[in-house]
């Protein structure tokens, strides 16, 4: 019976942890000792003895967009996270740690990358991420901002390094999405929550520049000639269906000839063109 009360009275003072996120446990406060009972009750004391003026170091105020981890003698405090509004703190015995909320902007800096076609390039980008959970954002990582940024500089740099040339230029939305992917994985222990991830320029050396721009001239000026060689075959064809139309009624030279000359006329040029029937040259051959 003595060491069922034991397990029993152990079972009371044992706070089981808080689940997070898909189910992990988040860090949570344990029984607490007898000098950590001692020293709270001094404390409740102590503010009790100097109320009100006690009130102006123990209550504390956070934004709308803020919360509050507390910690007890370096225990995590139990009910999560305070705020916002007031909320309660023992001055001798509670520090707390404030966790901004809103969504926060990063600007990954330009990155030397070999790609998957072993062409250097430098890529910059931009991530917004923001903290879901403080808790665990405080007590599973130092400088959840910093760490999320150095993350976001190395899958950058190894999703990219596996991608062709081609494919970065044209396919920077599947890019932006598996990189985010790849960040709210790496970053879902830390209770941060990655909300979107932009390509923002893609930089080429300038003698690949060169020569892209000299293959796109060559490209050009080879559809160029093909469209003026399919020009000139129409154009061909159209005179010969017209020469063949003329021949059949001699009189439509004629008038062919009175229009051109209505044409020379309506642009005031004193120049006047007399067609050559090419029978009066056989003519004059014959004889």
């Amino acid at each position: 019976m003595e060491a069922r009360g034991n397990r029993v009275a152990n079972e009371e003072t044992t706070v089981r942890p808080v689940r997070g996120p898909k189910g992990r446990e988040e860090p949570g406060p344990e029984g607490a000792g007898c000098c950590s009972v001692l020293l709270t009750g001094l404390s409740w004391i102590l503010i009790v003895l100097f109320f009100p003026f006690s009130m102006v170091v123990c209550l504390k105020v956070v934004q709308e967009y803020e919360r509050a981890v507390i910690f007890r003698l370096g225990r995590l405090l139990s009910g999560g996270a305070k705020g916002p509004g007031l909320f309660l703190i023992v001055p001798c015995t509670d520090n707390y740690q404030k966790v901004d909320l809103r969504t926060v902007s990063y600007n990954v800096p330009p990155q030397e990358i070999l790609t998957k076609d072993s062409v250097t390039i430098a890529v910059d980008a931009v991530v917004y991420f923001r903290i879901n959970n403080p808790t665990i954002s405080v007590t599973n990582v130092s400088n959840v901002s910093s760490s999320t940024q150095l993350l976001a500089q190395t899958i950058l740099r190894n999703v990219l390094g596996t991608k062709n040339l081609s494919e970065i230029l044209s396919d920077r939305e599947s890019i932006s999405h598996s990189m985010q992917a790849h960040l709210e994985e790496a970053t879902d222990d830390w209770g941060v929550k990655v909300e979107r991830v932009e390509i923002k320029d893609v930089r080429l050396p300038a003698q690949l520049q060169r020569a892209m721009a000299a293959e796109a001239e060559a490209s050009r000026e080879a559809k160029a000639k093909v469209i003026a060689a399919e020009g000139e075959q129409k154009a061909s064809i159209a005179l010969k269906e017209a020469a063949d139309v003329i021949s059949q009624a001699p009189s439509a030279l004629q008038l062919r000839y009175l229009q051109t000359l209505t044409q020379i006329a309506a642009e005031k040029n004193s120049t006047i063109i007399f067609p050559l029937p090419i029978e009066i040259l056989h003519g004059f051959g014959m004889k």
